[in-house]
């Protein structure tokens, strides 16, 4: 009896041939992705009006730095380098190139919030830095 049992197939079951699965994406993959664009828009911003520079530098220079961390946490590298900012992404007078730049920074600031309060404790330190981090950003666009 036993030797009918052995003589039935494995395939399709799935525990011979089985791949690993991708890991599903982390949490954190949207605010890593978010840190960084925001970084690219302020280095975006300083190309079109070097005027900026020392007002968007440190926040660029921010974001840059929380991106890293965030992909740190992850434990996944992120998108390959992005291209030099393009200075006509952040075009229109410098009112409106700051206003713009406010309100990226207030939806970055709600999307860390809301991470922060969903997040697990060992992670809820970062980001709750990385909100605190975003309000003095909106502060500095005024």
């Amino acid at each position: 009896m036993a030797a009918g049992v052995a003589a039935v197939p494995l395939t399709g079951c799935g525990l011979l041939d089985r791949d690993d699965p991708t890991p599903p994406p982390d949490p954190l993959e949207p605010l890593a992705a978010e840190a960084r664009s925001l970084a690219d828009r302020h280095r975006a911003a300083i190309a079109a009006d070097p005027g900026l520079a020392d007002r968007l530098t440190p926040i660029a220079d921010a974001h840059a730095a929380h991106a890293d961390e965030l992909r740190r946490v992850i434990g996944r590298p992120g998108p390959s380098a992005a291209a030099s900012p393009d200075p006509s992404a952040a075009g229109g007078d410098r009112a409106a190139v700051l206003a713009a730049l406010r309100t990226a920074e207030q939806r970055g600031r709600d999307n860390a919030a809301k991470a922060c309060a969903d997040a697990p404790g060992d992670r809820a330190a970062l980001l709750g830095a990385i909100t605190a981090a975003r309000a003095t950003h909106l502060e500095a666009l005024k």
